[in-house]
């Protein structure tokens, strides 16, 4: 997991601004400062990049609440946008998993302004696929 701090492995994230700064068992954190890339024309930070910065911290937090080995992928992602953002704006972001069972995992993320207000929170649904047993 030390290995996808910064942009997480997806160099999509780093074009956005993200870099995840710390993990673990079960959680992930990252800073966001939003480039042009994740705005709309008028600046503002475009709805559906949200999506993607959902799904990258409630995986990685969801990775890491995993055995070696073991990987979970995305089913489902559900988020709000509560409040405007745009580029510049210095954000943080959290993904924690809520629960872990065999084969499924439920997490939830946000993202915060410097203020510590809600921008944006999402929660999503993953499939757990276990390594085959020694």
């Amino acid at each position: 997991m030390d290995k996808s701090l910064g942009d997480g492995g997806m160099p999509l994230l780093a074009q956005l601004g993200v870099g995840f700064d710390a993990y673990g068992d079960g959680w992930a954190t990252a800073a966001w400062v939003p480039t042009g890339l994740a705005c709309n024309p008028l600046g503002g930070l475009h709805g559906g990049v949200f999506g993607v910065i959902h799904d990258a911290a409630m995986n990685f937090a969801t990775n890491s609440a995993l055995e070696s080995g073991d990987r979970a992928v995305t089913l489902d992602v559900a988020y709000q946008t509560i409040r405007p953002a745009t580029s510049n704006d210095v954000l943080t972001i959290r993904g924690e998993v809520v629960r872990l069972a065999k084969q499924v995992a439920y997490a939830t993320s946000t993202v915060h302004d410097a203020a510590g207000d809600i921008v944006s929170s999402g929660t999503a649904t993953f499939l757990v696929r276990r390594k085959p047993p020694a």
